[in-house]
């Protein structure tokens, strides 16, 4: 029997059977395999044509072999649940009211004893003294594992609160979760952008925003500094940024940036720049610089972000309009540009790799995975903060060729946001944020990317209960994934930030913007 479910798996695993087929074998193969004495009788089984309706949706999904249990329930309407998880050489069972739980240990060891396989998920529900049992589902184990650690801010959805916001860092491999910086401790400070470096781990940083002991954290190994990158010379202190993968150098964008409300009831608010520009900040020298091709008047440029080899740097550039009339009309195009490290300087030529006005939509967000094949940025309509715009999705450039994959397996149907995106080390595994649920609360999720670029159905970061999303209040903002810890505690960032800030001296820059 075992060699038969074998050989159904590698005939779908060459595509050779569809899934379709495959789930009405195995429901046969069940009225063989019975489930144990915990299972009822099997004659009195209705099968039913479909799978079962499980919440989160973790159906027919690719999943890394380090991941914790994902646990689900279904309806609680359901007097019992029945779950067999088969590989092609063992079984695990579990059973509960109408939620799963799977035991941590026995799980993990279960995924990485089925890498490279699949498993299939069989469910019968007992509803009114009457079994039911489904289609089953499957997970596909795949060899690379996902980044362990997971960094993402909690912040309320709306846009009218934010005194409450802590940078937390979660286990993925199991629930663990720890607070890295609370602005309880910290006089109420916001906080946003903790972006690490995949090609030095140990590399990370943050904005802390205060009016008297705010400053960027620069974090290495472990080892904290708080950096004002405002001069008088630039448009504001750094916004977004990004590292250059030898660790010396973050790219950041300054803006002035307007947050405006919309009368009608759609859309909630949009959030623009009325002007911005793209420095470098050197942490060696505590000099931030520039280049004309990367700070044109009459241009707003964003969104920076280093190439893996760090030989060029990607950025969002638009022209500028009349704001917030021409709001519409502001879209954002993604281009590369030479960048010299040994000169601290730009190449005079940009290169366009999406067209704005080719496209008619805007781009934001470009993040370059660490093989150096692939970009993924997120598209929208217009403006430069998708978070508010329930049409942004996904797109994936093969750098080597230039084409664009707009990841129709990624983005789903619904018209909730997708942005916020971060590569894990391996190249395999995206995280990014993502309102699909109900289009108010981000949540993360995880997407495989194979070798030839394609993107595979996401899944939501596992909760030990899987009602666990359904009474947190809070969006999980801008999720990112480390190899390793940070190397920091809260209490770290609460002492640093009663210290005073690293000035930085701004080399060959004239401001050329205009606050419109």
């Amino acid at each position: 029997m075992r060699k038969l479910i074998g050989f159904i798996i590698i005939m779908q695993m060459q595509k050779k059977i569809n899934v379709h087929i495959i789930s009405i074998l195995l429901s046969g193969i069940g009225l063989i395999l019975s489930f144990g004495c915990s299972e009822p009788d099997l004659s009195d089984v209705s099968y039913v044509d479909q799978k079962p309706l499980i919440y989160p949706d973790y159906t027919d999904i690719v999943i890394p072999p380090n991941i914790a249990p994902l646990n689900f329930m279904v309806p609680d309407s359901i007097d019992r649940v029945v779950v067999t998880m088969r590989g092609t050489e063992d079984k695990m069972k579990i059973e509960g009211k109408h939620k799963i739980f799977f035991r941590i240990d026995r799980f993990n060891k279960f995924l990485e004893a089925h890498k490279g396989d699949t498993l299939w998920i069989e469910v019968s529900t007992l509803n009114r003294k009457k079994w039911s049992k489904y289609l089953p589902f499957f997970w596909y184990v795949a060899n690379e594992p996902i980044d362990q650690w997971l960094s993402y801010r909690l912040i309320e959805p709306g846009y009218e609160v934010w005194n409450k916001i802590n940078l937390s860092l979660r286990n993925v491999s199991n629930f663990e979760e720890k607070v890295l910086a609370d602005n309880n401790q910290l006089d109420g400070a916001c906080m946003n952008c903790h972006i690490g470096n995949q090609k030095l781990p140990g590399k990370s940083f943050f904005h802390l925003r205060h009016p008297e002991r705010g400053g960027t954290i620069i974090n290495e190994n472990g080892d904290l500094r708080k950096i004002d990158t405002s001069t008088e010379g630039t448009i504001s202190s750094g916004v977004y940024g990004n590292w250059h993968p030898g660790g010396r150098f973050i790219a950041f964008s300054t803006n002035i940036i307007i947050p405006e409300f919309y009368s009608t009831n759609d859309m909630r608010m949009e959030v623009y720049d009325t002007t911005s520009d793209l420095v470098v900040l050197d942490i060696r020298k505590n000099e931030i610089f520039s280049g004309n091709s990367i700070s044109k008047p009459g241009q707003f440029e964003t969104f920076p972000e280093f190439s893996a080899d760090g030989e060029r740097l990607f950025f969002c550039v638009a022209d500028s309009v009349v704001l917030p009339e021409g709001y519409k009309s502001l879209k954002y195009s993604l281009c590369s540009v030479d960048f010299f490290e040994e000169t601290r300087s730009f190449g005079d030529c940009v290169d366009t790799l999406f067209s704005a006005k080719k496209h008619d939509k805007t781009v934001s967000e470009p993040r370059v995975s660490p093989d150096g094949q692939y970009l993924l940025f997120t598209v929208f309509d217009y403006g430069t903060f998708p978070i508010w715009h329930p049409e942004a999705r996904l797109n994936l450039i093969d750098l080597k060729n230039g084409e664009i994959n707009e990841l129709p397996e990624i983005n789903n149907n619904k018209k909730y946001s997708n942005s916020y995106h971060c590569w894990a080390s391996n190249s395999r595994w995206i995280v990014f944020a993502s309102k699909r649920d109900d289009g108010l609360y981000g949540k993360p999720y995880f997407a495989y990317i194979d070798k030839e670029g394609q993107g595979h159905k996401p899944f939501v970061l596992p909760q030990k209960d899987p009602e666990f999303y359904d009474y947190f209040y809070k969006s999980f903002n801008i999720p990112e994934l480390f190899s390793i810890q940070p190397g920091f505690e809260a209490e770290d960032i609460e002492d640093i930030f009663s210290m005073s800030s690293e000035k930085v001296t701004p080399v060959g820059i004239e401001y050329n913007g205009s606050v419109q």
